[in-house]
């Protein structure tokens, strides 16, 4: 399948297999594809990401998948619906932090296995979940008529797969109908 992806979606992969390595995880989940995303500079999801107004936001989305860390990977979604239970996530994961720390209930990344005489694998395997974004991403461009992989079929992908993610590029208004409306707008408009 990696032979249908851009150039642009190939940078977007191996950004996030890159951004993952040094970070030490053993595996790249769909927030270094985000994080991959989010660096790419003139490719179509970059500028569906300027014309969402995304740019300035860069710093506050990285708080916000921190933040969803430190919850256990609880996504804004699911704490909500635990409130509807009467079930308060913030104060829980205040009471486990006062007993056990600050980050104790955030998701430890699995680090990377080395090899005797301390040699690292050279391929870094991709979660399920960021695996479910790259076939995502191939029916996206199905869907919409396209022969290949673009970046910006990673985000639309990233927009539509429930999750953490999904969540917190919601909360900063990249949605999917937001990330279509950028796409189909021509970019002398969006300049405009």
């Amino acid at each position: 399948m990696f032979e249908k992806f851009t150039s642009p979606a190939r940078d977007v992969v191996r950004g996030a297999a890159e951004r993952a390595d040094q970070a030490g995880e053993a595996d790249v989940g769909e927030e270094y594809m985000l994080a991959a995303l989010l660096d790419a500079q003139g490719t179509q999801a970059a500028m569906a990401l300027a014309a969402i107004g995304i740019a300035a936001g860069r710093d506050e989305i990285e708080r916000s998948l921190a933040e969803a860390r430190r919850r256990g990977g609880i996504s804004r979604s699911d704490a909500e619906a635990l409130a509807g239970l009467g079930i308060d996530v913030g104060e829980i994961v205040s009471r486990v932090e006062q007993t056990h720390g600050e980050g104790a209930l955030a998701v430890p990344g699995r680090r990377r296995r080395l090899w005797p005489f301390g040699t690292r694998l050279t391929h870094t395997p991709f979660t399920d979940g960021a695996k479910q974004v790259l076939e995502q991403s191939l029916r996206q461009a199905l869907a919409r008529g396209d022969k290949h992989i673009g970046d910006e079929h990673i985000l639309l992908a990233l927009t539509a797969r429930p999750g953490v993610v999904a969540d917190v590029l919601a909360d900063h208004g990249v949605t999917t109908m937001a990330v279509l409306r950028a796409l189909a707008t021509p970019p002398q408009a969006k300049a405009s």
